[in-house]
């Protein structure tokens, strides 16, 4: 093929893409500017047949200005492609108001099966231990179910552990506590995702034991009143770790037409959105449940019905938060 019918077989391509990029390419500072109107996918796709016939023009030694065309084609189209992305409060503002809900939604079939794991062992172990309490120590030991008897039957230290003395102290306890729980259903899908499954059920039968029991002792007024409002959170955020978990598990079991390496990156890529969303989550509800479930002062309304509303609200930004985005 003569350079003549290279540059006559090819130019229209050049065209197509000079022409994307001069929407986003500022050639006086020689940065690309990020821009909702262009078409990445078809820029990447012009980009790659670019980096190939630059390389075949090399190969062949064609004249120096189509060489040089595709050298500055191909450099223009990099910066656009490999930007840096931004960074900062806007970019967590994109992250929070568009991408963690948006992807909890196109996760949506993880998310359910991570619920139902979740959920049923705790209904259902905690229906069994409600009607034969002493079911609780195939879970706990006598020593632990003890302690949480004490703990939601003294109104000076409901829901605290006996050597934290202040609400600050049980903050810092609880953000650990629950970040682990969490990374255990979202590491677990290493396993092929079987770690995740066991995480999700032992934590749903354990939580379900526990709220048995005390319901069973005639705790139950306590233990709700308590449990109540931070729950939307925290549960929430096991449920779509555990989800994000699943991900994971589905790219090692099945990475389709990527090697089982590159699933798993593209499948971290798309957690990752998911474990920035469930952390901040997890933050705001050992923070509600240091400081407000533990106040024995408010009336019970008053905690049911704010309960009510960070339910309303956390299902309510996950269905419908950034779909204008999306």
């Amino acid at each position: 093929m003569t350079p003549f019918q290279f540059e006559q077989l090819y130019q229209g391509e050049w065209r197509e893409l000079e022409a994307l990029l001069d929407i986003v390419f500022d050639r006086s500072t020689g940065k690309a500017v990020r821009t909702a109107a262009l078409d990445g996918e078809r820029v990447a796709t012009l980009y790659r047949r670019a980096c190939e016939q630059l390389a075949l023009a090399r190969a062949r030694s064609y004249p120096a200005y189509l060489q040089d065309r595709l050298t500055r084609i191909t450099a223009e189209a990099h910066q656009v492609i490999y930007q840096r992305r931004e960074l900062g409060v806007s970019r967590l503002k994109r992250i929070f108001a568009v991408d963690f809900p948006r992807t909890v939604r196109a996760h949506a079939a993880y998310v359910w099966v991570s619920a139902a794991v979740f959920v049923l062992p705790m209904l259902v172990i905690g229906w069994l231990v409600s009607q034969r309490p002493e079911l609780i120590l195939s879970v706990v030991g006598q020593q632990a179910a003890a302690s949480y008897e004490e703990m939601y039957s003294t109104a000076e230290s409901i829901g605290r552990l006996r050597t934290a003395d202040t609400d600050w102290a049980m903050f810092g306890f609880y953000i650990r506590n629950n970040i682990s729980i969490a990374f255990q259903c979202f590491a677990g899908g290493l396993f092929a995702g079987l770690g995740s499954l066991f995480f999700l059920a032992y934590n749903g039968a354990f939580s379900g034991a526990i709220a048995g029991y005390l319901v069973e002792r005639g705790l139950s007024s306590t233990f709700f009143s308590f449990v109540a409002t931070h729950a939307s959170f925290e549960l929430t955020a096991i449920v779509l770790a555990g989800a994000a978990g699943l991900r994971i598990g589905h790219a090692v079991l099945a990475p389709g037409r990527h090697s089982r390496v590159q699933a798993l990156v593209v499948a971290a890529k798309e957690s990752a959105v998911i474990v920035y969303g469930v952390t901040a989550m997890l933050l705001i509800a050992a923070a509600v449940e240091a400081f407000w479930s533990s106040a024995r002062w408010l009336p019970l309304p008053v905690k049911y019905s704010v309960a009510a509303l960070c339910w309303i609200a956390v299902l309510g930004y996950l269905l419908l938060q950034g779909r204008r985005a999306s």
